[in-house]
């Protein structure tokens, strides 16, 4: 069997086993699988610790090693949320959620204006996207393609029962989320991070990342507001926190894009300052050192 085949096996087996286990079990699990990642030390737990670092300088090793296993049971937490989030009900969805500053997303909803939310990966991002999903919003979304097809087919599938319009993510995509957004909905679209050569440079902490331009450019030929979204985790959910993000004027599109993505990443780095243990940045994401561009 291939790697990505046992890959699927292993995922549909959480999502089956995992949602018949007893709550408390359930989570108890995931964070001593959090602590062993965590104990073992490997590489994507060292690449973790190497973020962290950079964005929260000045910590001695034993500070830096604890807040790098608190980002392990914080990446882990959201995947037994996954795997477990189907059965829950409406009332727990919007009862333990908290925000700030939701008028900016509702109000362009509202007005029809239609709203670009850029959003880290943060947080649960799916409890976030269900709870306005509950409400009646419109939110549309995009899926990377994943390996074997019937996985990707998997967390298609997942969002779409969310009640999100889930696209995959191709060479048509940017078309139908504008569509969308002159229809006046909500996009929603993680962007902290674009290695490839379409990924715009921004000063990030004390070096240079890389992230995606599709947010800024949506919002600018479109019209539609800009806001960012940092969702970290509570005792009980997830607080999620808006920021405006003002669309930088110009007569030159990728002059403009550039700008506007910087301060994106500006207000990521805002929140990830305020809660670095929920930002689950477990790859590269700074072009320096040893980075070397894919063609």
């Amino acid at each position: 069997m291939k790697v990505e085949d046992l890959t699927a096996v292993a995922y549909f087996a959480g999502w089956r086993i995992v949602r018949w286990l007893p709550e408390k079990s359930a989570y108890r699990f995931f964070s001593f699988v959090a602590d062993r990642a965590s104990a073992k030390n490997g590489k994507t737990f060292q690449r973790l610790e190497s973020n962290l670092k950079r964005v929260v300088p000045g910590l001695s090793d034993l500070e830096l090693r604890t807040l790098a296993e608190a980002g392990m049971r914080s990446y882990l937490r959201y995947w037994c949320d996954t795997f477990r989030s189907p059965d829950w009900d409406t009332t727990r969805i919007q009862s333990t959620v908290t925000v700030n500053d939701a008028e900016l997303l509702l109000e362009p909803v509202r007005s029809k204006r239609g709203v670009v939310v850029a959003l880290p990966h943060a947080g649960n991002w799916d409890h976030a996207g269900s709870f306005f999903c509950s409400q009646g919003i419109p939110l549309v979304t995009v899926v990377e393609r994943l390996k074997p097809e019937k996985l990707f087919r998997k967390f298609l599938a997942y969002r779409e029962a969310i009640g999100m319009e889930a696209l995959p993510l191709d060479g048509r995509v940017m078309g139908t989320l504008a569509s969308r957004l002159r229809e006046g909905k909500l996009v929603a679209l993680v962007a902290d991070r674009d290695l490839s050569r379409s990924g715009i440079d921004v000063k990030f902490f004390d070096g240079i990342a890389r992230m995606p331009a599709g947010p800024a450019l949506l919002a600018i030929r479109t019209g539609a507001d800009l806001v960012t979204a940092y969702v970290s985790y509570t005792d009980v959910g997830i607080h999620i926190d808006f920021r405006k993000v003002q669309i930088v004027d110009g007569e030159i599109e990728s002059e403009r894009v550039a700008k506007t993505v910087q301060l994106c990443a500006d207000n990521f780095a805002s929140g990830i300052a305020e809660h670095p243990e929920d930002w689950h940045m477990l790859q590269r994401i700074w072009v320096d050192g040893d980075f070397v561009e894919r063609s």
